[in-house]
């Protein structure tokens, strides 16, 4: 197998200095249902584990599973209510590449009422939180072997996500 640079998929578009452009390249809908909190920190913040149950992975550059039990978000809630995510998990990809994912970003409410709304939503059988009325967004990275996906190492993503009771899905576009 070649490591040359032009044996790897190459996004039709590119940002400029001034325009930047992104393109969809797949969703990840992933389950965590089992959670743990250290909570009232000296710090004024809590701790949560959720860990990872399973899920799938879809779209035009990437098709695969979520491992279940391969990692878990440590999730830090701010004493702003902001929370700070933190996961790593495994990814395997239709053709069996194994690729680790480190996801970081920022969880909050567009109102000060959002977050609880949104605790009680995920662990208390409250009504859905519509999208519209909280930011959740992540930065990437990805670690996977030489070979027909390591062009996930070499770009910036960033993702987009909805949150669910049982998990969330987070739509991860390249920066081009």
């Amino acid at each position: 197998m070649s490591d040359s640079l032009s044996d790897h998929p190459v996004f039709a578009d590119m940002s400029t200095p001034t325009e930047p452009k992104l393109e969809f390249c797949f969703s990840i809908r992933v389950y965590f249902t089992r959670v743990n909190m250290v909570g009232d920190m000296p710090s004024g913040a809590a701790r949560g584990a959720v860990y990872v149950d399973g899920g799938t992975i879809e779209g035009p550059r990437l098709t695969g599973s979520v491992l279940p039990g391969s990692g878990a978000d440590w999730a830090l809630f701010r004493p702003d209510g902001v929370l700070a995510t933190d996961a790593r998990y495994m990814l395997q990809a239709d053709d069996g590449a194994l690729i680790l994912l480190h996801n970081r970003g920022y969880l909050w409410g567009r109102t000060p009422d959002v977050i609880p709304r949104m605790q009680d939503f995920m662990f208390r059988g409250g009504p859905p939180v519509p999208h519209r009325e909280f930011y959740l967004r992540s930065s990437p990275v990805f670690e996977v072997a030489k070979g027909k996906h390591d062009w996930l190492t070499r770009h910036v993503f960033v993702g987009i996500g909805d949150r669910y009771a049982d998990g969330n899905i987070i739509r991860y576009f390249a920066v081009l």
